[in-house]
């Protein structure tokens, strides 16, 4: 006599479907099995936190005097459209420091009140985060452009 196995009465039975809930597209059904990263961002933040920013260095008294002198020199001569290079400070939206950043361009105008510098290809900074201005494109004006680097 043949053993009777423990499904054999529901083997070979229909496969059910339900008329209230329609079945799974096999692509949705794939998604759950999908990896799950349960620390969403978490290499992001290792990232940002292994990325390295510089500090400010701070200017002595004569060096803020050359700048200051170089930036009037500049803006009096605005409307020549000088070419100037510009080493200026910009601070990190996220951590402490920053980096230090040069821009080459004509000055398209200059804000007194906030004390913006803006060039003609969009750049914008603030005059009191410059670290160096070298100025060029004065041919024949006879200026003294020396400490300019």
């Amino acid at each position: 006599m043949m053993e009777r196995l423990k499904y054999d009465d529901i083997l070979y039975l229909p496969h059910p479907v339900s008329e209230r809930h329609p079945r799974m597209p096999l692509s949705d059904r794939a998604a759950q099995f999908a990896p799950f990263a349960a620390l969403t961002g978490y290499d992001a933040a290792i990232r940002e936190t292994a990325r390295e920013t510089q500090e400010r260095v701070e200017l002595d008294e004569d060096e803020k005097e050359l700048l200051d002198r170089q930036l009037r020199l500049l803006l009096e001569k605005l409307s020549a459209s000088p070419w100037a290079v510009f080493t200026y400070f910009r601070p990190d939206e996220k951590k402490d420091g920053g980096s230090y950043v040069t821009a080459a361009g004509r000055v398209k105008k200059y804000d007194p009140q906030t004390r913006r510098i803006f060039l003609e290809d969009g750049t914008v900074f603030l005059a009191d985060d410059l670290a160096r201005i070298g100025i060029s494109g004065w041919e024949g004006s006879g200026q003294n452009l020396s400490g300019c680097s």
